[in-house]
């Protein structure tokens, strides 16, 4: 009887001893808190461990894999009472930030168009955006590379659009060309990821350009491995299931315009001598060309919009590397079949959509979003750019975005694509 009460207290201890460890660590790391300060979350089965997929057994988890998931899932289940469907979403009054209209006049918003119709507009549109979006990731007749693949897949470069904020609990993927250096300038507040002497940012358009978009500044999913092992995989999942994930999308077609007008079109070192000098030589037929971008400039050495959609066309361009960020596919960069997201912005409705969304994540008293530019690359404008394109090239460079157009309810540009 002695031997079993001392086997059973021994086992207690230890137990203890361990926990106290992790605890212990996870503090070090800093992922002991998993700040849930989010507005809506999505349901999961009774029983359910946040982290674990459906029908996985606990089984076929090693023992420290277990232990770890069990004990986070039940730290995880004292904060999942709020129920996370978009379709349950409740605004509660308004939250208009007290300005004055100078300054609304500088930033550019009229807050007063924020109003419960338009709340309840925004729902729905959130709705319909998730549910096409949805609806084409369960359908098999519809394809495209990496569909079919699971989260686990995913090789962990292939994260490192995935910015996590754990105050808040918001996960964002970022797409470059749409907004996406405002939003990391919101992310930054947010996370409090960057400091002014000492002090973290309060007002987005403080944080100089040339931080945000360094990797450092933010923590995203590709580094979780360098800090969590092999409990990286699982934090991740813990998180998707329990932060509020969003990112905004955009044309493709349009996309593809103001990524060339912004690295091809302006003098931009990187840019040139990494693709503008091979473009020109193989599809322009230039040899010996200058070695700085102010030099081709000033001899009128520049990439064409028909340089650059032979480019993305030609086969050897995904041989040698993947397509740079600014015009690779947004299912490639946020894999929208494997993450179940939140919010669907659209950069189209960027003021509407992104005012909605800070009142949605509760932080709308924090900061706001600022103002966009008024001389965005406009979708009337496809038809002048692709006049010189061969309708063949255009119909080969819808195939190539083609997912991107479907998932997220664009419109198939037929009067580009026909006679």
């Amino acid at each position: 009887m002695t031997k079993a009460r001392l086997l059973r207290l021994s086992v207690v201890l230890v137990s203890i001893f361990m926990i106290l460890l992790i605890i212990v660590y996870w503090d070090n790391v800093g992922t002991a808190h998993f700040y849930l300060h989010t507005s809506f979350s999505r349901p999961h089965s009774p029983g359910a461990i946040p982290g674990i997929a459906a029908g996985e057994d606990w089984e076929a988890l090693p023992d420290v894999d277990e232990f770890l998931a069990k004990l986070l899932s039940s730290g995880l289940k004292q904060n999942s009472s709020i129920p996370r469907k978009t379709e349950q979403l409740l605004i509660q009054g308004s939250s208009k930030p007290v300005v004055s209209n100078l300054e609304e006049n500088v930033r550019g918003y009229d807050w007063s168009t924020h109003n419960d119709r338009n709340s309840l507009d925004q729902e729905k549109l959130q709705i319909e955006r998730q549910r096409t979006l949805r609806e084409f990731c369960a359908n098999s007749s519809f394809t495209f590379p990496t569909k079919e693949r699971s989260f686990d897949d995913i090789p962990n470069y292939e994260l490192n659009h995935l910015i996590v904020d754990d105050r808040h609990g918001i996960i964002y993927c970022y797409v470059p060309k749409v907004a996406c250096t405002n939003w990391k300038r919101v992310m930054i507040v947010l996370s409090e990821s960057l400091l002014d002497q000492g002090v973290p940012y309060r007002n987005p358009l403080d944080i100089p350009r040339e931080h945000v978009h360094n990797t450092s500044t933010h923590l995203t999913f590709n580094k979780f491995w360098r800090r969590y092992g092999k409990f990286s995989r699982h934090l991740m999942k813990i998180k998707l299931k329990k932060y509020t994930k969003f990112l905004f999308v955009r044309d493709p077609f349009v996309r593809l315009i103001s990524a060339f007008r912004s690295k091809f079109e302006l003098e931009n070192e990187e840019f040139y001598r990494r693709f503008a000098i091979p473009m020109l030589k193989l599809y322009s037929n230039h040899t010996n060309l200058p070695t700085s971008v102010s030099e081709a400039f000033g001899a009128g050495l520049k990439v064409s919009f028909s340089d650059f959609i032979q480019y993305l066309l030609d086969p050897r361009t995904e041989k040698m590397a993947p397509f740079n960020e600014h015009w690779r596919q947004v299912y490639r960069l946020c894999h929208p079949c494997q993450i179940d997201y939140d919010f669907i912005g659209k950069l189209e409705t960027l003021d509407e959509d992104a005012a909605y969304l800070l009142q949605l994540l509760k932080v709308d008293r924090l900061l706001r979003f600022p103002p966009s530019y008024r001389n965005r690359t406009a979708s009337s404008w496809e038809d002048n750019w692709f006049a010189k394109i061969p309708q063949a090239w255009r119909q080969q460079l819808y195939k190539l975005y083609e997912a991107d157009f479907v998932l997220f309810g664009y419109p198939k540009p037929e009067n580009l694509l026909k006679d």
